[in-house]
């Protein structure tokens, strides 16, 4: 798995708010597709489940 965070030393602070990215949205956008390029079988068939559980609970038709 290739991680961009290197893992934090103990007894080393935590970064300063200042340096961290406070953009949770495209945070979790990022990791999404990471995640969609790493393992894009798991990836689909999620994406379809969802759908398929809206498409049946909506019941468009």
């Amino acid at each position: 798995m290739n991680s961009t965070l290197a893992p934090r030393e103990v007894g080393t602070p935590w970064p300063s708010s200042s340096s961290t990215n406070k953009n949770p949205a495209e945070d979790i956008i990022n990791y999404l597709k990471q995640y969609a390029r790493e393992k894009p079988d798991v990836a689909a068939l999620w994406i379809f489940g969802i759908g398929f559980v809206l498409g049946w609970k909506l019941k468009p038709w």
